[in-house]
C-alpha cells in the first residue's frame, strides 16, 4: 500500500537547515501495520504528515497504492485524503477547523462532507462509527463534556467513519492514564484487525507497538531499525542497526 523511496524533508528554522527526514525508505503492505518510534526530533511526526498528504517531501517518492503523493496534483491529493486516509487526532473539537458548538456526532459526520453524501446518510454513518468505539448515547454531547479518553475514542470514530483504506495516528495513547491507554491500544488493534486497514502509528507505548506487525525506529531523520516484533529473524537493516536482529 505504501512504498517510500529516498524520502527527504528539509526546511529552515531560525536560519538553520533542519533535516527532519533524510533518505527514508519504507514498505507497508496492504492491510499491514507499522509502529514508528523515535525520540523527540527524530522525524516521526514529519513522516506521518507526509504519509497523510499533509506535507510533501523535499525529495523522494511516497507511493500510496501506486499514486505518488509527492507529485500528484493538489486537487487529487485532497481527494485521496478525503476518501482513503483516516487521521487520528487527540480528540474531537481540537482540530483547527472545528466549529464551536458542534456535538460529537456532528463533528464525526463533518468528516463525510467532502464525499458528497446526503446529510441523512452522513448522520447515520456517524452514529454507527460512534457505536463502534463505545460512545452510543453520548453523541449529542459537546466535545468538552467528554473525558479525555472518550474524546480520543470520538476522534477515532471520526477517522473511521468514511471507511478509509489507511489509518494514521500520531502517539494516540499519549497523555492517557495507564488503564485507558491499554484499553485504547486494544481498541486500535481490534479496529486494524477487523477492517484490515493499512495502519501506521507513531508511538512510545509498547502496548501499541508490540501488537503491530512491524516497527521502525527513526534517529536523526533516518531509519535506524526495521524488524518484526515477533519471532527471531534478523531485521536486515545495515550493520549500524543496534536492535540485535530482533533477538
Amino acid at each position: 500500500m505504501y512504498h517510500l523511496t529516498g524520502v527527504t524533508k528539509h526546511y529552515r528554522h531560525g536560519g538553520e537547515l533542519v533535516r527532519a527526514l533524510d533518505g527514508v525508505g519504507l514498505h507497508v503492505p496492504d492491510g499491514g501495520a507499522l509502529a514508528v518510534q523515535g525520540p523527540p526530533g527524530a522525524g516521526t511526526s514529519t513522516l506521518l504528515r507526509i504519509l497523510g498528504g499533509l506535507e510533501r517531501p523535499t525529495r523522494g517518492s511516497v507511493l500510496l497504492d501506486g499514486t505518488d503523493l509527492a507529485t500528484v496534483t493538489a486537487s487529487r491529493l485532497g481527494r485521496i485524503r478525503a476518501e482513503s486516509i483516516g487521521l487520528l487526532g487527540r480528540g474531537v473539537g481540537d482540530r483547527p477547523e472545528s466549529v464551536a458548538g458542534l456535538t460529537v456526532r456532528q463533528e464525526v459526520a463533518a468528516a463525510l462532507a467532502p464525499l458528497g453524501l446526503r446529510p441523512a446518510d452522513r448522520w447515520e454513518l456517524a452514529g454507527e462509527a460512534l457505536a463502534e468505539v463505545g460512545l452510543t448515547g453520548r453523541d449529542a454531547l459537546l466535545p468538552g463534556r467528554l473525558d479525555p479518553y472518550a474524546r480520543r475514542r470520538a476522534a477515532l470514530a471520526r477517522a473511521l467513519v468514511k471507511r478509509p483504506a489507511v489509518l494514521l495516528a500520531d502517539r494516540p495513547t499519549e497523555g492517557l492514564p495507564p488503564s485507558a491507554a491499554a484499553d485504547f491500544a486494544e481498541l486500535l488493534v481490534r479496529v486494524w484487525d477487523t477492517y484490515r486497514l493499512t495502519c501506521v502509528i507513531t508511538t512510545d507505548d509498547e502496548a501499541v507497538a508490540g501488537r503491530l506487525g512491524r516497527r521502525v525506529v527513526l534517529s536523526d531523520g533516518r531509519v535506524s531499525c526495521l524488524r518484526r516484533v515477533a519471532g527471531t529473524e534478523r531485521c536486515g537493516t545495515p550493520s549500524w542497526c543496534s536492535c540485535g536482529g530482533g533477538r
